[in-house]
């Protein structure tokens, strides 16, 4: 008899666990906490970079970059931008875990941070299922992907919070289909907040950062 099942759900459960905690730990400090995920380069970092630099000075940012490997390329990136950044190599795993994400915490200075971005390993597949403590799972896709990525990966985009359509910058010169990609979210997650905008150009950026600037306030 098959026992992949239940050693699979004792797993999430656990990691479930560590979850709620570093989530009742982000809401005593009055820290709202993002968890980015997107396939490998759909802007994450772009975007990261072009946040951290709008709310210097406004919001005080904190940044954990989730990779396979030990390079911190993108953790570097962020810091120059002004975020108080920790690197955390996954060990080859396809998603950051809660206990990574608890074990952060404790490198970061958190009663000088007010907004905290995780940059997820970039693949669609794993991240979804593994809860980090996050108040908000945001999905981030690209037009240079094509239009087809809500119908090959449902479980992503059904099941995140905020959508952030990147690169617009570039719809004149890729085939992209914008109206079926948004009926293909519609129809998995009706209602889902969306943002489109260039990290490239910043067209579009203003509603983004606006959006976070509300959430810091409410968690505050």
């Amino acid at each position: 008899m098959s026992t992949t099942v239940p050693v699979v759900e004792r797993v999430l459960s656990a990691n479930d666990a560590v979850a709620a905690e570093v989530r009742a730990r982000l809401d005593g400090l009055g820290i709202y906490c993002v968890n980015l995920m997107a396939s490998p380069g759909a802007g994450k970092t772009s975007l990261i970079e072009r946040t951290v630099a709008a709310l210097k000075g406004e919001i005080p940012i904190g940044m954990i970059n989730g990779d396979t490997s030990a390079a911190a390329f993108d953790a570097e990136r962020g810091q120059t931008a002004g975020a108080a950044a920790v690197h955390v190599n996954t060990g080859g795993k396809c998603h950051l875990e809660a206990s990574m994400v608890r074990d952060a915490l404790a490198l970061l200075p958190l009663e000088r941070i007010r907004l905290l971005l995780v940059e997820n390993v970039g693949n669609l597949v794993c991240p979804m299922s593994w809860k980090l403590g996050a108040h908000a799972n945001v999905l981030i896709s690209s037009v240079a992907e094509g239009d087809d990525k809500p119908y090959k990966y449902p479980k992503m985009y059904a099941g995140v919070d905020v959508l952030v359509l990147n690169k617009i910058d570039l719809l004149p010169h890729v085939d992209f289909d914008r109206g079926r990609f948004l009926r293909g979210v519609e129809a998995l997650n009706a209602g889902l907040r969306s943002f489109e905008l260039s990290c490239r150009t910043g067209e579009g950026l203003e509603a983004w950062l606006e959006w976070l600037r509300e959430q810091t306030r409410r968690a505050r």
